[in-house]
């Protein structure tokens, strides 16, 4: 004799399937909670590691902290002068592993042209850096693909988007024209006088692919003196670039540092710069949470659809199991275990199918990409070159929990109305 309760033996054996509408509602409501599952992993997945990818690339390639100085009287950013001082007080507090020079600002490229190949053009950001000391230096470095993290004398560093966007290749030269120098022609020309802009001429040493559209297609790297040049800074800079042991501490260590330099210093966090970028993944990720729970619920109405029919083909059962002696509970557990017993299942497999889809994702795209050339997560819109994923076990926790209650709770009504059945009614008309 099976040590199971009554309940959950009829359970299973009215599940059994049989060619009935009954048994294909089933089945969709099954393959429907299942659904549900695997796209709310999937997609859950994608956007935690899109928000994971977005922090780490910011934090490998964008400083902890940003210092400029503020103009007194205008409170707008002006040149530093005495940043080796600066440097000095913002090394002291114990927070701050390392503190960089740098130089930043658009300007100008063109690329050598010749009778085949016209010059190209483009207005990409240049980071002059002091590569001893700037912490973005070996994240660069780390991710070359091409030539070397070399930025003595001319020569310079730049994305792979950028590069294949300009043809180019180590050892080509492009010709760089600053804000300054634009700003001189732009003043010749209001003038009417005559102005030559000799741009400087730099060499390209090596290309890296950081994964992130936005550093591979508009970054270039320099060192501080030429970008210092480019600038006419002479020893002055734009900042200090701060790298802190905890990066999470940023906004405290600002504060930190804005008393212990004074009014005339501003600061920017990698947080607040991204913040906006931050804020609206998040935002995102709960939305199509909510959104894509609504597939359960779809399969839960199935179940509870079900369900009523089923009480309804089986009210003469239930009329029997009342007059020998079954309770009202035990009559209601028969329906509530029959639906606790498709969540299970469901659940189960989009757990399976989530899981597998997240880890072969990539593949499923490259496959996708090469069949039919269409490019679903394009790198220049979400600054990706592979779908990233990350699986929380407790998101997946409460994803596969919360479906598995959904599907219990279809089958409450039905249940509780089986439960109130009374024989005299249930056999009647028997």
């Amino acid at each position: 004799m099976s040590k199971l309760p009554f309940e959950l033996l009829l359970a299973l054996r009215y599940l059994r399937p049989k060619r009935t509408f009954v048994s294909i509602i089933t089945l969709i409501s099954i393959v429907g909670v299942a659904l549900g599952v695997a796209v709310l992993i999937i997609v859950i997945s994608v956007m935690s590691g899109f928000d994971q990818d977005f922090r780490s690339k910011i934090i490998g390639f964008s400083p902890h902290i940003t210092v400029m100085q503020e103009d007194p009287t205008t409170g707008s950013a002006t040149t530093m002068q005495n940043y080796q001082a600066v440097a000095k007080a913002i090394s002291s507090n114990q927070n701050v592993i390392a503190v960089s020079p740098f130089v930043a600002g658009p300007v100008l490229v063109e690329t050598e042209g010749d009778t085949n190949h016209p010059a190209l053009q483009d207005c990409p950001v240049i980071r002059g850096i002091d590569s001893r000391k700037d912490g973005s230096a070996n994240t660069f470095s780390n991710d070359l693909i091409e030539g070397t993290f070399n930025l003595n004398g001319h020569g310079i560093v730049v994305g792979a988007d950028f590069a294949s966007h300009l043809n180019l290749q180590i050892g080509d030269h492009l010709s760089v024209y600053s804000a300054v120098e634009i700003n001189k022609i732009r003043q010749a020309l209001k003038d009417k006088t005559d102005y030559a802009a000799l741009p400087d001429d730099y060499e390209v040493r090596g290309i890296f692919n950081a994964g992130y559209y936005e550093y591979d297609s508009r970054l270039i790297l320099a060192s501080l003196e030429n970008a210092q040049d480019l600038y006419n800074l002479d020893d002055s800079v734009h900042g200090l670039f701060v790298t802190l042991k905890n990066p999470d501490s940023a906004n405290l260590v600002a504060n930190q540092l804005g008393k212990t330099l004074g009014d005339n210093f501003s600061f920017q966090t990698w947080m607040t710069d991204n913040s906006q970028m931050l804020t609206a993944i998040e935002v995102e990720k709960n939305v199509m949470f909510y959104l894509l729970f609504f597939i359960v619920l779809v399969a839960a109405l199935c179940i509870l659809s079900a369900q009523i029919t089923f009480v309804i083909q089986k009210t003469r059962e239930i009329g029997m199991l009342k007059a020998l002696g079954a309770t009202r509970w035990q009559i209601s557990g028969i329906f509530l275990f029959q639906s606790a017993i498709i969540g299970v299942i469901g659940v189960t497999a989009g757990f399976g199918l989530g899981m597998l889809a997240v880890t072969y994702r990539n593949e499923f795209l490259h496959f996708l990409r090469h069949v039919t050339g269409l490019e679903i997560f394009p790198a220049s819109v979400y600054g990706f070159g592979e779908l990233p994923a990350l699986i929380t076990p407790s998101d997946v926790a409460v994803i596969c929990l919360t479906s598995f209650v959904i599907c219990v709770l279809g089958g409450l009504l039905p249940a509780w109305r089986a439960g109130r059945l009374k024989p005299v009614e249930a056999l009647r008309y028997e």
